[in-house]
Parts: structure tokens; sequence; C-alpha cells
């Protein structure tokens, strides 16, 4: 049997985290995935789908620290559906994918690195799609951008992605 959900998409909203009473980190993301097609006329269609994220422990923590809306990132986890009870005493389900291994991808819902990455920005530089007062940086593309440098290919979401030549190698990332 095998449950696995691999994804690569925008946070929609700044992570939201809070602390089980042992003090556990649990990190809760929502995640769009939009896929472009061309319709049976041939018009171009884009659908976006919402996915809710949970990340555990030391992940979760980084997650808060470095994400914010608009980052790009690749989670990979599995499905679970949790029961709960809700003001009302009645029984409510919620399906989401449990993360146990993510990494912040370059770029986000502006173009620009949207605090995607790890290593804190010199004074002066803006960030772009984070809020005003967080740290973050751009890092090179993981999974799919090829580089800045590669001709788009057609339907591919990283084909814009921007090109980070110039960040160094030895960066602050604590994983």
């Amino acid at each position: 049997m095998l449950n696995k959900a691999i994804l690569i998409g925008n946070l929609g909203a700044d992570p939201e985290t809070r602390y089980t009473q042992d003090g556990t980190c649990v990190c809760n993301l929502r995640l769009a995935t939009t896929e472009k097609f061309k319709n049976r006329a041939g018009e171009q269609q884009e659908k976006t789908e919402w996915h809710r994220v949970t990340l555990w422990g030391r992940l979760g923590e980084i997650a808060n620290q470095y994400l914010s809306k608009g980052s790009r990132v690749y989670i990979e986890g599995k499905i679970e559906t949790r029961k709960w009870t809700n003001k009302e005493g009645q029984d409510q389900y919620t399906t989401e994918i449990r993360a146990n291994e993510m990494k912040m991808l370059g770029g986000g819902a502006g173009g620009g690195a949207g605090g995607a990455g790890a290593a804190p920005r010199p004074a002066g530089q803006s960030q772009g799609g984070g809020q005003s007062g967080q740290q973050g940086g751009g890092f090179p593309t993981h999974g799919g951008g090829g580089g800045g440098n590669a001709a788009p290919r057609g339907n591919d979401p990283f084909a814009s992605a921007p090109d980070f030549g110039d960040v160094p190698v030895d960066d602050d990332i604590p994983f």
C-alpha cells in the first residue's frame, strides 16, 4: 500500500503555528497548486486547487520561520483525514497532507523570491511578496527550473523562475 502526496505550489497565507501541550510545533499551511491547460476550443484555462498541509516538530518551526504568503514550496507527505467536533457538538472531517519533507523553492506569487529562502537580505533590499520586517532571501529553484538561462518549455510552470546565479553556495538553511 502507498499513501504519498507530492505538491509544488504557493502559500495562500502566512503559516499558522501553534504548540501542543508538550511543546511540539504544529504548523498549518494553505497551499495553492495551479494547473494551466487549453480546453477543447484552444482557449487557455487555469484551475487552482487548495490544499491543507500540516508540518510537525522542527519541520514546522522551519516553515514558520522562513515561509510567508506567496512563498513557493515543495511538499511531500501523506494524505490524512481527521475527525473533530465543532462548537455545536457536530462531527467534522478534514483531509490534509501531513508533510514529512519540505523544500523552499525560489520564486513566489510576484515572481520574486517572496521570502522562500532562508538567508537574511542585506539592509536596503526589499523582499517581494512577504510582510515587512520578516527576513527572507532567494535560493536556487529545486526540482524544475533548470536555471534561468534555459529556454522556456511548453507548459513548464517554472520556466519563468528567476536566475539565482549570484547566491553563495554556503547558506544558513538549518537542514
